[in-house]
C-alpha cells in the first residue's frame, strides 16, 4: 500500500497529525487518544497497514 493512501484513510477517519518522529510520523485519534507511529517508507505493508488502522480505531 501506498503512504500517502494510508494517510489519506487515517486522516479521513478523523486522525490527525501529531509530531514527526526520527523515522515515523506520530498520529492520534482524538476520540480515544490513542497515537500510533507510520513510517515514511513509500510503500507499507498491507499486513502492517492493517495494523495502524486497527490499533487507531478506524476498522
Amino acid at each position: 500500500m501506498k503512504r500517502r493512501d494510508l494517510i489519506r484513510q487515517i486522516e479521513q477517519a478523523g486522525c490527525v497529525f501529531l509530531r514527526p518522529g526520527a523515522r515515523h510520523d506520530i498520529y492520534i485519534n482524538p476520540r480515544n487518544g490513542l497515537k500510533q507511529p507510520v513510517p515514511r517508507h513509500r510503500e507499507i505493508d498491507e499486513a502492517l497497514a492493517r495494523h495502524i488502522r486497527k490499533y487507531l480505531g478506524i476498522e
